[in-house]
């Protein structure tokens, strides 16, 4: 037999001033973890979510991202006429696009500096994304000329790329002439004419080729005959495949900083949940015995007090997420360990990490009423009547 729910209910409200430093001490707790868990949810969706699987991605072999690989302009015309699995447009010319990737240094709005990503595009490139680009300011750049386009992203975290503002690339003076909006990690870019970046950075081609591929594509065969070929060789990859490997190493990082951080809070939250129950369990050692002489076996009793700091989790933890709530949606930017450079992106409170919040809440009040519990189960009715 069971001891009632409402009893429990009861007398967490009867000693509700403790209880409620227990619940605020784990939500807490929560909350900050939770933080961080949005934090990398927000960068890991930014890549996940907006890499496509229609675009496939072609770099030289062995390379890791774009940054690290390089194509003569002649072994890029080659392989793009070379891969049946590309679309083409209305001319019969492969849907494809080469692209030039880098960085530049500018100094941020808040303090230090940064990378900021720097892309040398073709026209093809925004018939590739005609489904994500926009101008949202200004206008698109001139194919020829040193003029760029900000990503939007980039104008809260980094000041001097409004449109008229001039960024030196190399030793080249490259004017703003529009913003652009673009989904995914591409809106904290700045983009550029092809042939002008590879002439002002002194390149012997692109960095990488991208190109809309033919409904029915299999990319992992493509992928193995690409790597296999013998005149040239590429590695192939889907965007969303390729820009979630871009995550990982970010996503590590902070997925480490909440176990973290969630140690170490959570070992005091539990600390506070034990004390809570001990001292519940002082002031009703008597209840007990009652419990006890009237027919309640000891693992009831264990259940009842377990039950208690279970809610106490529970309610920590509803609370924690709620306190987290607001800061859904809200930009901020980072250095992605994987390229060096920056990238803007919003928190997510996702399902998932409300999950993640409340499970960990009730992990915690569970460890801290588990000894209370168990002082609770071993006592004998003569004891516990005797104490009172």
């Amino acid at each position: 037999m069971l001891v009632p729910l409402s009893y429990n209910v009861r007398s967490l409200f009867v000693r509700r001033a403790s209880n409620l430093l227990t619940v605020l001490g784990i939500a807490a707790t929560v909350a900050v973890v939770s933080g961080v868990l949005a934090l990398q949810q927000g960068f890991a969706n930014l890549y996940a979510e907006n890499g496509r699987d229609d675009v496939g991605v072609l770099l030289r072999p062995g390379a890791t991202y774009e940054g690290y690989s390089a194509f003569t302009r002649e072994e890029a015309l080659k392989l793009m006429k070379s891969i049946p699995e590309l679309a083409e447009d209305e001319n019969g010319a492969p849907l494809a696009a080469m692209e030039l990737y880098t960085a530049v240094r500018r100094f941020k709005r808040d303090e230090g500096e940064t990378n900021v990503p720097v892309r040398g595009v073709q026209p093809a490139t925004f018939r590739v994304r005609e489904s994500e680009f926009s101008i949202v300011a200004g206008r698109n750049f001139e194919p020829g000329s040193d003029e760029v386009i900000v990503g939007k992203s980039l104008l809260v975290r980094v000041p001097g790329l409004e449109v008229g503002d001039v960024v030196p690339i190399n030793v080249t003076p490259f004017r703003v002439v529009g913003t652009f909006a673009c989904e995914g990690p591409h809106e904290s870019e700045i983009w550029g004419d092809l042939d002008r970046m590879i002439a002002a950075l002194d390149r012997r081609g692109p960095s990488r080729i991208v190109g809309v591929l033919r409904a029915g594509t299999d990319p992992e065969a493509l992928a193995t005959r690409l790597a296999d070929a013998k005149e040239t060789p590429a590695k192939f990859q889907t965007e969303r495949a390729y820009l979630s490997a871009q995550t990982a190493m970010l996503s590590a990082i902070l997925g480490l900083l909440g176990t973290v951080l969630g140690l170490i809070m959570g070992l005091a939250a539990v600390f506070t949940a034990t004390n809570t129950m001990i001292s519940a369990l002082a002031s009703r050692i008597h209840e007990v015995g009652i419990l006890l002489s009237t027919g309640f076996r000891p693992f009831p009793i264990f259940l009842s007090f377990l039950f208690e700091a279970l809610l106490l989790g529970l309610l920590g933890g509803v609370v924690g997420t709620l306190v987290v709530l607001p800061i859904n949606g809200i930009e901020t930017g980072t250095t992605n360990f994987q390229t060096f450079t920056e990238v803007a992106f919003a928190f997510r409170v996702t399902p998932a990490v409300i999950g993640t919040a409340i499970a960990f809440s009730v992990v915690l009040g569970l460890f801290g009423g588990a000894w209370p519990a168990w002082r609770a189960a071993r006592l004998t009715p003569t004891q516990a009547l005797r104490r009172h």
